[in-house]
């Protein structure tokens, strides 16, 4: 464009009028004129952020449809004109804030385009970041939004603001400088400049290192949050969509609204969370994840074991940094201040209860007490948010869980069959976009199959079957050969083995459980039958009755009559995800201490999951009980009497099956009471031992009714399993495994000789 002094020129502005009719004539072409800059003539004029020029200059820029005249000055910012004698000819007064904005000088030329007013051009809300002029102020200056944004409607209404534009006002005794950062404007998603009405609505924001604290703000709600929708699965999350419901609403669905709403809620922030849960379901994934989603700072990331230093109080120093610009960012900015989030990685490495470590120095101690006062002490933070993870939920210092400090407390537990099959389509989607996914596998299935797999588990399991689909394409004879990438797929079969390989740390004992019934289970009459049948009933009661969290199952009987065996037959035939032994086999050498810590963590661990059963067997030997003096641990025994009241957490189901050959010892222990259902374990009778050994199928049938004649009138199961295998033996040119293959019977003479032997 060809600039002339004093002329006119084709105007870029001018998208259309309003419907008041200009109280002045308008020129009939647009005006484009080189204006020299001067001051503003006074300094109250100055404080209208109006640009002023000579009465005769006022009358070319009147905008159509309105009593006064708007220009675009400098290609850059559109200013209210109006006319004043002081100001001479073809001269443009502009302020202090303006010239700097424009970055002009006085006695520059500066390009000055009539502008005329669009339709629709009604501002909805400004955003405004607030400075003191030249920061001469330093002491803390708290404004309240809601009347100084009465106050700049009043001063600057109908006027138009450009984004970057600095304004000056005079608030209180004090200047200050606006900068124009955001705009919105009705049917126009970036718009770059509006005109100011009374609807206008402001949000402000304090510099960076001004002194100055907002309150009582109002507007728009906060964008915390990088997305307009969270889809966990696009960020890898699987199986936790309603850990995140619960997280979201307690921990920042106050902080999406205005700082006025919760401030006249009379509420304040959550500032604390804790995440816990076994090891590998998603606890550090979460926070890393959440994180990402959240706009602002970037979080601080915090081991546990790091924060501890040899040196004293360096520790405590070392917790306050963490805080440090949480504060300052407060103390500056207000409620105004970005969210700061702090994850604490095994957060009990350094918050264990007060009292609890006896190493002389007190450090623990001091870490909470220093961790107390950041988060919820006199100078209490709103800024923040603490995020703490942990295994042992159990050794964290109570004061740190109360509210007011991490006080949402999410248990993030091992995922459902809908979340496995959502973690398995995670690991697995980018293979089948590459096509290295075999058709023939479903997720669904591998989901039903992977009963308490937690998220990393699942990972691995996905691994473990990649890994034998590679091995497949490798010759291991010469590796130099290439290797066929496009036919690499990953096969059910390839699943099938990593299922071998990879087993959950909190899935069923069922291999241990196998060992206590190597014959697998035998028809042993209809007693045995009727016990293993009610024992089945209440399994199932524990699975469908919404009334039945606890139910416990004592199994009495004689020595070698099979109680382990009926136990561990019903464990296994529950197909419960969850299923653990204890026997005193495994706890020789323990300390009494020790044997509470792990049954006590079994139960822990049971409780983890949707629906469990733990077996404790031969308990008179769990409690040390011998008849010389009747001695036993009371330790023990009060553990087991808490642990089998105890209720499970709420969704959860625990079966207790007990094994014991001295129900009147523990009768006299109140223990026996301790137990819903007594079920008895006979010894076989002779109709007993008959089926047993024609199942095995060892004898000749005619040999059958001698056999079990010669036997006694009752007989431990385990004691005549004992006495077939000793005559399985008797041919020293036959293999044992011959008779239980059907390839021989066994002389029914040896198996006298047998008898007589063991009797």
């Amino acid at each position: 464009m060809s600039w002339i002094r004093g002329s006119g020129a084709p105007s870029a502005a001018g998208y259309g009028k309003i419907s008041a009719p200009a109280a002045d004539p308008v020129p009939a072409r647009p005006v484009s004129l080189l204006m020299t800059v001067c001051a503003t003539p006074s300094n109250d004029l100055a404080s209208t952020n109006y640009a002023y020029c000579s009465v005769s200059d006022a009358s070319k820029f009147h905008a159509k449809g309105w009593d006064r005249g708007f220009a675009l000055v400098g290609n850059a910012v559109v200013l209210t004109i109006k006319g004043h004698d002081a100001v001479p000819n073809n001269s443009l007064a502009l302020n202090t804030i303006q010239r700097q904005h424009l970055k002009v000088s006085k006695g520059d030329e500066i390009p000055v385009e009539r502008f005329d007013i669009p339709d629709k051009f009604k501002l909805t809300a400004v955003t405004v970041e607030l400075e003191i002029f030249k920061g001469k102020n330093r002491k803390e200056e708290q404004i309240d939004a809601k009347v100084f944004s009465k106050e700049i409607v009043r001063r600057l209404s109908e006027q138009v603001v450009t984004i970057g534009q600095k304004a000056f006002i005079e608030y209180c005794g004090i200047n200050y400088v606006l900068t124009i950062n955001d705009l919105a404007l009705e049917g126009h998603d970036n718009p770059n400049r509006g005109l100011i009405s009374i609807e206008t609505t402001f949000i402000f924001e304090a510099a960076p290192g001004s002194s100055i604290k907002i309150t009582n703000q109002r507007g728009a709600g906060t964008q915390i949050f990088k997305q307009k929708d969270l889809n966990f699965q696009k960020l890898g999350i699987g199986g936790l969509d309603a850990e995140f419901a619960d997280i979201f609403r307690r921990a920042f669905a106050s902080r999406v609204y205005p700082p006025d709403v919760i401030s006249r809620l009379g509420i304040s922030h959550v500032k604390g969370m804790l995440l816990h849960g076994p090891p590998g379901t998603g606890k550090t994934l979460i926070a890393r994840q959440i994180g990402k989603m959240l706009n602002g700072r970037e979080p601080k990331v915090v081991n546990g074991p790091e924060v501890l230093s040899k040196f004293v109080g360096e520790t405590e120093k070392n917790v306050r940094d963490l805080f440090a610009e949480a504060e300052n960012d407060q103390r500056l900015r207000g409620d105004q201040s970005e969210l700061h989030i702090i994850i604490f990685d095994e957060i009990d490495a350094i918050c264990k209860t007060r009292g609890s470590t006896r190493d002389g120095t007190g450090v623990h101690d001091s870490i909470v007490n220093q961790l107390l006062t950041k988060i919820d002490g006199v100078e209490a933070l709103n800024n923040i948010l603490l995020i703490g993870m942990t295994n042992r939920k159990d050794m964290l210092d109570e004061a740190l869980l109360r509210p007011g400090r991490l006080e949402v407390q999410i248990e993030i537990g091992l995922p459902d069959e809908k979340g496995r099959v959502q973690i398995l389509q995670i690991h697995t989607s980018r293979m089948r976009d590459n096509s290295f996914l075999s058709a023939d596998i479903r997720l669904e299935d591998l989901a039903a199959r992977t009963k308490n797999f937690s998220g990393a588990e699942l990972e691995g399991l996905v691994k473990s079957a990649v890994s034998f689909a590679l091995n497949r394409q490798v010759n291991v004879a010469d590796l130099t050969q290439p290797i066929d990438e496009d036919n690499i797929k990953v096969t059910m079969v390839d699943f099938n083995n990593a299922l071998q390989e990879v087993q959950p740390a909190f899935g069923a004992a069922v291999n241990t459980l196998e060992m206590y019934r190597v014959n697998g289970m035998l028809d042993c009459g209809e007693k045995h039958k009727h016990v293993q049948e009610t024992a089945m009933t209440l399994v199932e009661q524990v699975r469908k009755s919404d009334r039945t969290a606890l139910l416990t199952c004592l199994l009495e009987g004689p020595p070698g009559s099979g109680k382990t065996a009926l136990a561990a037959t019903i464990a296994i035939e529950s197909e419960f995800p969850f299923i653990k032994i204890i026997s005193a086999e495994n706890m020789i050498g323990y300390s009494e201490t020790s044997k509470c810590s792990l049954i006590a963590k079994v139960f822990e661990d049971a409780y983890k999951s949707p629906f469990s059963i733990i077996i404790l067997d031969d308990i008179e030997r769990l409690l040390e009980y011998v008849n010389i003096g009747a001695r036993f641990s009371n330790v023990v025994l009060q553990t087991i009497l808490v642990l089998l009241k105890r209720l499970p957490p709420k969704g959860r189901k625990l079966m207790v099956l007990g094994t014991t050959s001295m129900s009147y010892v523990l009768d006299s222990m109140d223990l026996v009471s301790a137990f819903n259902v007594k079920l008895g374990v006979p010894n076989l009778r002779p109709p007993d031992m008959k089926k047993v050994l024609e199942g095995l199928g060892v004898f000749a049938k005619r040999d059958l009714d001698d056999v079990v004649e010669a036997l006694d009138e009752e007989i431990p199961i385990k004691k005549l399993l004992m006495l077939v295998e000793m005559a399985a033996q008797g041919n020293q040119d036959d293999d044992a495994e011959d008779v239980y293959a059907g390839k021989r019977k066994i002389d029914k003479n040896y198996f006298m000789e047998c008898l007589q032997d063991l009797a």
